[in-house]
């Protein structure tokens, strides 16, 4: 039941109730809590307390996975490399829009009015935030990578 309830918690992005859960789990509404309070106290999930508690997972806890698997698959060079890669692209995405982040941004100024154009501009403007999260998570793991390679040179 905690796997299930976990390889749930995994496939979401929004705060859901201990019931959601349970339902999504297939699991009774009396292991799901006691799942999701392991997970909340593992830091893999967050709980809220606002109203009925509910439980999302917790990016940060997922990010950090994320930084130790690049770490370790990967060379400082080539993570650099892709740090470069998407510096780069960031810069494009500031030369077009002419402003420095993503956030900046105003869509009430933008000159197209169609629909079809205001959706592309909203995934180019999703596109840039990701490369601006990818750049960030790149630059830790490039800190671990080196740390690890650090750690084995010196044992």
């Amino acid at each position: 039941m905690f796997q299930r309830v976990y390889d749930v918690l995994v496939g979401t992005h929004a705060p859901a109730s201990v019931r959601q859960f349970a339902d999504w789990a297939d699991c009774s509404e009396n292991g799901a809590p006691q799942a999701l309070s392991q997970l909340a106290e593992m830091g893999i999930a967050d709980r809220s307390d606002a109203g009925p508690a509910t439980y999302r997972r917790n990016p940060p806890y997922f990010r950090g996975k994320w930084v130790e698997q690049l770490a370790h698959e990967h060379t400082p060079a080539e993570l650099r490399t892709r740090v470069d890669e998407l510096i780069d692209e960031d810069r494009g995405f500031q030369e077009r829009y002419g402003v420095p982040g993503p956030d900046a941004v105003i869509e009430s100024e933008t000159p197209d009015t169609d629909s079809e154009s205001v959706h592309e501009r909203w995934d180019e403007l999703a596109e840039w935030r990701t490369v601006r999260r990818d750049i960030s998570v790149l630059e830790r793991a490039v800190r671990r990578a080196e740390s690890m390679r650090d750690d084995r040179a010196r044992a």
